[in-house]
């Protein structure tokens, strides 16, 4: 039976013989960067914009990785074909990139000491697992805010996405303590809101969207996306260092993220925001970005709730 491909080190090869060295760089340090997109009809959606922040994250962390973006490109267009030809007609994938820093014959002693080491390379997909976000469509999403801190831009730039993520592990483990259902909102060391460990956040002020500055948060695709659309929409957006207060006292809240686009945020901290419920700019967006898709977001990520819960694997 055909089984989903991954694309490692410049081959294609059934996800079933796909593995990584336990002494990878990525493994024994981390020192990985990523990229996820996702598609719509089951063509990636801004597949350009997601390669160009990956290479610039290449630059930053010195990995040379032997492809061009274009062909990281074709490579990822022609995984994508194979794999959504063995998914449902109504699914979307998800598709990771990531790239180490390669193999350590030896990691005692100094972390970046190793030389002329071959990054790996790999490509991935998944179904998109709806049901993650369809509950949310309705109540929104419940924040919280722990005592583990955003990592501060002096250790590294926020604009490379990374997997050295031990601290938004930690600080969900505690906003999972005040409620099982919650997600982390980090703060910076100086008190401001900065992201979620998997989405930026946004407020909305007396009609103006509102997001954390860049100083420490990624700049998202889909927060590029969400600028874009208000600009079409005549809906204000700012940068401004913003607090819990604020985020308490404003009028809604959502979280971008390439998975779901836009999801409500009703509650921080245990504390309504706004009427408690979807607010009415993150309705006009997700109409919108629905629009620029040619897809019914909310209605696609409900029945493929339904539809996965109907036929559970």
């Amino acid at each position: 039976m055909p089984e989903p491909l991954v694309f490692l080190n410049n081959n294609l090869i059934p996800a079933s013989q796909a593995h990584l060295a336990i002494f990878d760089a990525g493994v024994v340090m981390g020192a990985t960067v990523t990229e996820m997109t996702r598609t719509f009809k089951q063509q990636p959606f801004r597949l350009g914009d997601h390669l160009d922040r990956l290479f610039r994250s290449l630059k930053y962390t010195r990995m040379e990785i032997g492809l061009s973006k274009e062909q990281l490109a074709a490579a990822s267009r022609e995984l994508i074909t194979h794999n959504a030809a063995l998914a449902d007609p109504d699914d979307e994938l998800g598709l990771i990139h990531f790239v180490t820093a390669g193999e350590l014959a030896v990691y005692a002693g100094s972390a970046g000491r190793s030389a002329r080491m071959t990054p790996t390379v790999c490509a991935h997909t998944f179904p998109m697992p709806f049901e993650l976000w369809a509950g949310k469509l309705d109540t929104g999403a419940h924040l919280v805010t722990p005592s583990i801190r955003h990592v501060p831009p002096q250790c590294f730039d926020p604009k490379m996405k990374y997997r050295s993520r031990m601290h938004y592990y930690l600080a969900d483990k505690e906003a999972q303590l005040v409620d099982p259902d919650a997600v982390a909102l980090l703060l910076d060391l100086a008190g401001n809101v900065t992201e979620t460990s998997g989405a930026n956040f946004l407020i909305v002020e007396r009609g103006t969207i509102v997001s954390p500055t860049l100083v420490n948060t990624l700049p998202g695709i889909s927060r590029a996306t969400v600028i874009e659309l208000a600009a079409k929409l005549g809906i204000p957006f700012v940068e401004k260092d913003i607090q819990v207060h604020s985020v308490m006292n404003a009028d809604e809240a959502f979280t971008t993220s390439t998975p779901f686009c836009a999801l409500p945020v009703t509650k921080i901290n245990g504390v309504a925001i706004g009427s408690g419920k979807p607010g009415p700019i993150w309705r006009r967006l997700m109409t919108a970005w629905s629009e620029l898709v040619g897809v019914d977001i909310e209605k696609q990520i409900r029945e493929g709730a339904a539809r996965r819960a109907a036929n559970p694997k």
